[in-house]
């Protein structure tokens, strides 16, 4: 054991300094991966060096002569910094993942050849049909050690759910009975950590620290609008320490936060999932070298990124979970003795929670639907959805959750039912998401905490055994920064995100699959059905416009004429429109509303109020036809155009307009009830359609 532990600390330096010593639960971990070849769990706290155990045990391993170390990751950024950090310590490490197809190939023969130390591979690369059918099989026979990291998404009771990752049973069953298994996480109260070490087997080593972060000093600033918490930032962020990370809770607010900080000369960039990945690559890089004060992103810079000398994590909204809170305020103080935390709690977060819990695993009369829709024959998702009652996102998960279950299986082509029995868990899931309201209602407690300690908090829902109050927080000695702002820095960010006005780009391609229900819609949408570029006010989730809109057009708000602060932004909307670098090619010359089915009176009234403004005369109406369907708002495009196709009436005649015509609504969602009623008004004369909205979901 001397010898062995020897060779591990030789390791350890290699990778993180002469200085480095291993801790005693490092190396019990080591000690059972490389001579017990034990499945272990290891629950410890952001930067106590989980991943030293994987680099040191796979060099040990190798050694050995054992086969590559397998290590399943979540995310792109974790990725490159462990690809990174291995090399480091002499360990040749390589990526298969969604952003390097084009050297799948050349990886996988490296992997064949043994020239490859660790490959690390996404949840969702398990059931890719070829990596699954040609890859894996052999893979799983050579591995020498396989790494679950960030194991809480094996849980469905975890924050961060992933069904991919319950693939890794298959994994497991497949490999020799004495191959090494390493779980790793930060964050996992005790349900997760059992849930987990279950799906290790039995005789799992699970091995739990203190999940304390002595140089975090945690606060919490509740400020009564969006504006007040953008200038807050513009006040404070040169006072936060070195460079660090302002999470949004939306890609909408972290391009607008984003923009604004750059109005106020700061260096920031945005980070979100819709960023490509090389922009994506730039902005950590920029972070890594603190070319920049801030990255403001979504959680898609969660998990895994790796920056030691991270200097703050603040919030503008709070994440859904104390355990979601405390795995990305983990980002920060790896290597310094102190950095702040600050969460800026928002109105909006509670609408924006309900609308991500929207998205869980549907009622049982939809999953049955889905399978009926299934047969023997592949199936691909666009091509399903005109059969089925789902969005793209929903029914994906749902696809995922019914393979690891065994009721479907993805093949080439789609997907397939694969006729065994299966039974929907209805109790399990209705206890998922009463936790997931525990969870809410913990972090609307997190934020309104006036006595106690925050990191005590923090720690007690993680079920830390060790927790205690720990003497940094604002609560336990005070705020660091105080939560006042400027008068400049308020009026700046009051008149920034008082700028209404976003882009409607108009649809070009109908959805797939169409003419298998009977719409007979298919390919590009023609040019003469087509309407042109439109405006909206705002996004529901925008930190602007998002809190107004949202009074107006929630599913609970009263219908009434258009309120004169919402006619103000139209004109201005209309104004930059005219006038503006992207002005329209052609003024109006006629309105045209959308008769709302939920708020009929608020979009004629806004057709209206636009005629007197900009004196043009209301050339008709669109109503719906009743035909008792869905609403397609809850839908998925393809069904959403199937319920919509037929069903708008024009009463009004547009076929003398001389030029475009104004074609108004209360909501955008999909944007098909857009699409379908410019197609009637051109199919009616009209010779172009510009599409104006009050507000678009999202």
């Amino acid at each position: 054991m001397a010898e062995v532990r020897e060779r591990a600390e030789a390791v350890l330096r290699r990778l993180a300094g002469e200085r480095a010593r291993l801790r005693e639960d490092q190396w019990r971990a080591i000690e059972a991966l490389v001579v017990g070849h034990q499945r272990v769990l290891c629950v410890q706290r952001t930067g106590w060096g989980k991943s030293a155990v994987y680099f040191v045990a796979t060099a040990l391993l190798r050694e050995a002569g054992a086969g590559p170390t397998v290590i399943v990751s979540p995310l792109l950024a974790l990725m490159r910094n462990q690809v990174d950090a291995a090399a480091r310590a002499g360990i040749h490490a390589r990526t298969i993942n969604s952003a390097n197809l084009e050297e799948w190939d050349e990886i996988t023969a490296e992997v064949a050849s043994g020239a490859v130390d660790v490959l690390l591979i996404s949840p969702e690369r398990l059931n890719n049909p070829d990596f699954r059918d040609t890859v894996l099989p052999r893979l799983a026979a050579t591995t020498g050690l396989l790494v679950v990291d960030e194991a809480h998404c094996v849980s469905d009771w975890g924050h961060d759910f992933r069904p991919d990752y319950r693939r890794l049973r298959t994994f497991l069953a497949g490999l020799p009975a004495d191959t090494p298994v390493l779980a790793t996480t930060a964050t996992a109260n005790a349900r997760v950590t059992a849930d987990v070490a279950d799906q290790l087997g039995a005789g799992a080593l699970v091995l739990r620290g203190s999940l304390d972060r002595a140089s975090l000093r945690l606060a919490v600033h509740r400020l009564p609008s969006a504006a007040h918490r953008l200038a807050w930032l513009a006040d404070h962020l040169d006072a936060l320490p070195g460079s660090g990370i302002v999470y949004t809770l939306t890609v909408a607010a972290a391009t607008e936060t984003a923009e604004f900080l750059r109005s106020r000369g700061f260096a920031v960039a945005s980070y979100s999932g819709q960023t490509e990945d090389a922009e994506r690559r730039a902005a950590e890089q920029d972070l890594l070298d603190n070319k920049i004060k801030a990255l403001i992103a979504t959680s898609a810079l969660g998990m895994g990124f790796d920056k030691p000398d991270l200097g703050f994590v603040v919030h503008l909204g709070a994440p859904p979970s104390p355990i979601a809170y405390y795995q990305q305020v983990g980002r920060a103080g790896r290597a310094v003795d102190h950095a702040e935390v600050l969460l800026l709690p928002g109105p909006e977060d509670a609408a924006i929670w309900r609308y991500f819990a929207s998205l869980a695993f549907p009622p049982e009369e939809q999953v049955r639907a889905v399978l009926a829709a299934l047969s023997d024959r592949p199936i691909s998702v666009p091509a399903l959805e005109p059969r089925v009652d789902l969005r793209r996102g929903r029914l994906e998960l749902m696809l995922k959750v019914l393979d690891v279950d065994g009721a479907v299986r993805r093949v080439r082509g789609g997907w397939i039912a694969t006729g065994e029995p299966w039974t929907y868990d209805a109790p399990r899931l209705r206890r998922v998401a009463e936790a997931r309201e525990a969870e809410q209602r913990a972090m609307r407690e997190y934020g309104a905490m006036t006595t106690g300690c925050r990191m005590l908090f923090l720690r007690e829902r993680l079920d830390d055994a060790e927790a205690a109050p720990c003497g940094r927080c604002d609560l336990c000695a005070g705020p660091v920064l105080p939560a006042d702002v400027s008068e400049p820095a308020l009026a700046a960010a009051r008149a920034f995100l008082g700028r209404p006005g976003i882009d409607l780009p108009p649809k070009a391609m109908w959805p797939t699959g169409l003419e298998s229900v009977g719409v007979p819609l298919k390919g590009r949408i023609p040019a003469g059905d087509q309407a042109a570029p439109g405006r909206a006010v705002g996004r529901l989730s925008d930190l602007g416009w998002g809190e107004r809109l949202r009074a107006v057009l929630a599913d609970t708000a009263p219908d009434g004429p258009l309120p004169d602060d919402l006619l103000a932004a139209v004109v201005e909307v209309l104004k930059d429109w005219a006038h503006g670098p992207e002005r329209w090619e052609a003024r109006p010359v006629g309105v045209v509303p959308i008769l709302s089915r939920r708020r009929p009176v608020l979009t004629r009234s806004l057709a209206e109020r636009i005629g007197t403004v900009g004196r043009l005369p209301v050339l008709g109406t669109i109503t719906r036809a009743d035909d008792g369907g869905a609403e397609p708002s809850r839908t998925n495009s393809a069904q959403r155009v199937r319920l919509l196709h037929a069903a708008f009436t024009l009463d009004g005649d547009v076929s003398a307009a001389s030029g475009p015509v104004l074609l108004v609504d209360d909501l955008v969602d999909s944007g098909w009830t857009m699409t379908l009623a410019a197609r009637v008004l051109r199919r009616a004369g009209a010779p172009a359609v510009l599409p104006l909205a009050l507000g678009v979901a999202g």
